[in-house]
């Protein structure tokens, strides 16, 4: 098993790979499509094992990491890795598959690809779209029908991500580093290598579907048969709502960005990647189905629900 551990806001699963929690708005759900857009931060992670007495009890059990979201917020998950030691990571929203929008099982599975590997894969902005896109993570309650686990399984028990990495076989890649070598951040440095009980409120926020952007997700390049299944980390992410944060761990949230009239304001900048050459994993008809939030809205409206 590989050793899970958190120090400034990553998390490090094994020796070689990590992830951050980034910060970074909503793109509007308008039909357009959209580039990446940047960083602004990463959301602070907590310790579930800290706050044991303040966590609901599903928490508890899994244990894991916890982190805050404003509801319609959104975020990407930036991998940070050798890139002489890649790892595969499979990614789920509650018990959803990212990627395929299947059942999350533990296999890993080629025919319809259900993972990345990072590196290439340097970062994750939300579910598979196909064709080099996906649907931004965003943030909302669980319990109104929103999530992709709930329009997909009917049911929003989990919430949050669940992260599992897997470490190649042996004699696959070196064990330690040729040479020393970094790998840009998205819109900023390098990369790095690799308490009141919350009572009534309702914590747990899940993960729903955003606006449409352009993201490639990488064929693994090295074959099924690289990875070693017996040998993997597993995290588990929960989603707090601002007021939960608060309750729980004593501290205020950071501000959140609003839209992107904001980054044009400030000046920053989106990014485009030119990665065409590395190619995409393929359409999964199953997340194809999933509503954004603004087509559940414009759904309820339409069905004299609001």
């Amino acid at each position: 098993m590989l050793d899970v551990t958190t120090f400034n806001d990553r998390v490090q699963i094994g020796r070689h790979f990590s992830v951050t929690f980034e910060r970074t708005l909503r793109i509007p759900d308008d039909g357009r499509e959209y580039p990446l857009p940047p960083s602004l931060g990463h959301f602070p992670v907590r310790r579930v094992a800290d706050y044991a007495d303040r966590v609901p009890p599903a928490w508890r059990e899994h244990g894991g990491v916890f982190l805050p979201m404003y509801q319609r917020e959104a975020m990407w998950l930036n991998f940070s890795g050798a890139h002489w030691r890649p790892h595969a990571l499979k990614v789920a929203l509650g018990k959803v598959n990212a990627l395929s929008g299947k059942p999350y099982h533990q296999c890993l599975a080629a025919g319809e690809q259900d993972y990345v590997v990072a590196p290439p894969q340097p970062w994750l902005d939300g579910i598979n779209a196909g064709d080099g896109f996906i649907k931004q993570f965003v943030a909302m309650p669980l319990g109104q029908g929103y999530t992709v686990e709930g329009q997909l399984t009917g049911e929003e028990t989990h919430g949050g991500l669940q992260l599992v990495v897997f470490d190649p076989k042996p004699g696959r890649f070196p064990d330690q580093a040729p040479h020393v070598a970094s790998l840009r951040a998205r819109g900023s440095g390098a990369m790095a290598p690799a308490c009141a009980p919350a009572g009534a409120v309702a914590a747990e926020m899940g993960l729903a579907a955003g606006g449409r952007m352009r993201q490639q997700l990488y064929p693994d390049p090295h074959g099924l048969d690289t990875w070693d299944e017996a040998n993997f980390g597993r995290v588990y992410v929960h989603i707090a709502n601002s007021e939960a944060w608060t309750r729980i761990t004593g501290e205020p949230l950071p501000p959140t960005p609003v839209d992107v009239r904001a980054y044009l304001a400030a000046g920053l900048p989106w990014f485009d990647l030119y990665d065409d050459h590395l190619g995409d994993i393929g359409a999964s008809g199953v997340l194809a189905g999933v509503k954004s939030v603004d087509e559940l809205d414009a759904q309820h409206v339409a069905d004299g629900v609001w």
